[in-house]
């Protein structure tokens, strides 16, 4: 049987506001974030779901926590389902991270896919690790909820590796689609895979901005 995930990435932060990399630093969703995720939790409130799950980094539990207020499931918490750590990035703006670590940018920016960042206060990961962790995290929780609907907050990094998975894309391709803020993306699992369905709704951010000004 199939399982329907939602995968939802976390609202935003202030730090997503002005390109710092998060990482597996524990931020908190700023006031944008938090009417996000409360849209997206208005969208999702007809939704039949069995389940949800999330990251336990603030910003994608925050966001969970929004869309369970509506729901009467569990809420389990998956540090699996975490952003990748990029060690001594984590905390930077962009433009730091080039300065201060020129070659080590340039190899993050190459999608180089084995290359790791010097470890800082928090353990680094190549891409391919993260990928294996991700996917595996997202297989484990569709493989407990088979023929049921569950719903997925995590992250950026997360949400790209699962629609690389379900496409085919290969890990060392540019990344040629958006990864928003509290976006809905749809996918099935089945026989082991992930099948993307609908990718990168976000309609009910706009209709909730509206909503407001009304």
């Amino acid at each position: 049987m199939s399982t329907t995930i939602l995968l939802i990435r976390h609202g935003e932060t202030a730090w997503n506001a002005v390109r710092r990399l998060q990482g597996h630093i524990d931020i908190d969703l700023n006031p944008e974030g938090q009417r996000q995720a409360a849209a997206t939790a208005r969208a999702l409130a007809g939704e039949k779901l069995d389940a949800i799950i999330s990251s336990d980094l603030k910003r994608a539990l925050q966001t969970a926590e929004a869309i369970a207020a509506h729901h009467h499931v569990p809420l389990h918490v998956d540090p699996d389902l975490r952003e990748r750590g990029y060690g001594a990035f984590e905390g930077l703006l962009y433009t730091e991270i080039a300065e201060r670590y020129p070659a080590d940018f340039a190899a993050w920016q190459a999608r180089h896919v084995e290359a790791v960042m010097p470890h800082g206060e928090r353990k680094a990961e190549s891409f391919r690790q993260f990928y294996e962790r991700s996917i595996a995290a997202l297989a484990r929780w569709a493989e407990k909820h088979p023929g049921q609907a569950i719903a997925v907050v995590a992250h950026g990094g997360v949400l790209e590796c699962a629609y690389r998975a379900a496409t085919g894309m290969s890990l060392d391709s540019p990344r040629d689609f958006q990864v928003k803020n509290a976006s809905i993306n749809r996918f099935t699992f089945e026989h082991g895979k992930l099948l993307l369905s609908q990718w990168g709704e976000v309609a009910h951010l706009t209709l909730a901005t509206l909503d407001d000004v009304i």
